[in-house]
């Protein structure tokens, strides 16, 4: 069963894959930041990598795979989480690394696993429904956009870490 989950997921990704394959050879001689700076629709993201002091990591050798909450998905957050986030460096820092994994785990990698370990140190749960990957609540809706130092998989949500 999980064989023909990850085929379909595969197949799926394949057939997306050929639909950006332009932009993912351009993107592929961008690091992650820019590459997303490019994409438009990271501008939150953008704004918070840098409040965050991420950038310069980012931009870095990698690799690096980053799950990217658009700034539709970042317009979800209750006003007043977002501006908790804003007045804490930290907390923001922890939320953004809690988006970004070690290594270049392709869509294929991503759904073959059911927990990825962040570089925040906690775990996102990954699951598969309906061919459709998930990472915690968050719904991978354009999946490998290639970076020169890693893979962005672009998602519909912000995740954010549980408390323990």
């Amino acid at each position: 069963m999980k064989f023909q989950i990850v085929s379909v997921v595969a197949a799926t990704v394949a057939a997306i894959g050929l639909t950006f394959s332009s932009v993912d050879t351009r993107a592929a001689q961008k690091d992650i930041v820019e590459t997303a700076v490019n994409a438009g629709q990271f501008k939150t993201l953008a704004a918070a990598l840098g409040a965050a002091k991420l950038v310069t990591t980012l931009k870095g050798s990698g690799p690096f795979t980053v799950f990217a909450p658009t700034d539709a998905a970042f317009a979800k957050l209750p006003k007043r989480k977002l501006n908790a986030l804003k007045r804490s460096p930290a907390k923001l820092k922890a939320v953004l690394l809690y988006h970004v994994a070690a290594g270049r785990l392709e869509a294929a990698d991503v759904a073959e696993r059911s927990r990825i370990k962040t570089l925040n140190g906690k775990r996102v749960r990954i699951r598969v429904t309906n061919s459709k990957v998930f990472v915690n609540r968050a719904r991978v809706t354009t999946p490998d956009v290639g970076a020169a130092n890693g893979v962005i998989h672009v998602i519909d949500r912000v995740l954010l870490p549980h408390r323990r």
